[in-house]
């Protein structure tokens, strides 16, 4: 049975050896484990029993706006609703703190679609984003990454 729970700083290294083979593809940024130590508060843990098997990190940007990101699920568990058990925990989140939209910049446009997200013009997106992490991809500045946006 698949639960969803906080992260604990001992959790960092099993996070980052799920996150590894996305990293090295280009489809995750790196975040060495302090930035991952001093955000951890940000993320999600979905847990089978005590493996981790995806996590996903809310990153508020400004009072009314917040971005999903770090978003992983194990290879063989995708396709069986892990994910959008995560984000849609993370959306309950952002209305917790009042926040009023929630974008993302993915690979994965249908899955988000079928959240409720819509697609937006990167150009919409907080400009610290692109300078604060954009800048850290291999595939910058050609990168082919949608926007999509959550309006809670």
């Amino acid at each position: 049975m698949i639960t969803l729970r906080k992260p604990k700083p001992k959790d960092i290294v099993m996070m980052q050896e799920l996150v590894a083979p996305e990293v090295a593809s280009g489809i995750i940024l790196p975040r060495n484990s302090d930035e991952v130590s001093t955000n951890i508060r940000s993320y999600t843990l979905a847990c089978d029993n005590d493996e981790i098997v995806g996590y996903c990190a809310l990153h508020i940007h400004t009072p009314n706006l917040a971005e999903v990101r770090s978003f992983v699920v194990r290879q063989d568990l995708r396709g069986q609703g892990i994910g959008s058990m995560i984000v849609k925990a993370l959306l309950e989140e952002a209305k917790f703190y009042e926040i009023s939209q929630v974008f993302t910049l993915t690979y994965q446009r249908k899955f988000f679609e079928r959240l409720g997200f819509v697609e937006i013009a990167k150009s919409e997106l907080p400009v610290q984003k692109i300078w604060a992490d954009c800048i850290k991809c291999k595939f910058f500045p050609v990168c082919d990454e949608i926007a999509l946006i959550y309006d809670i």
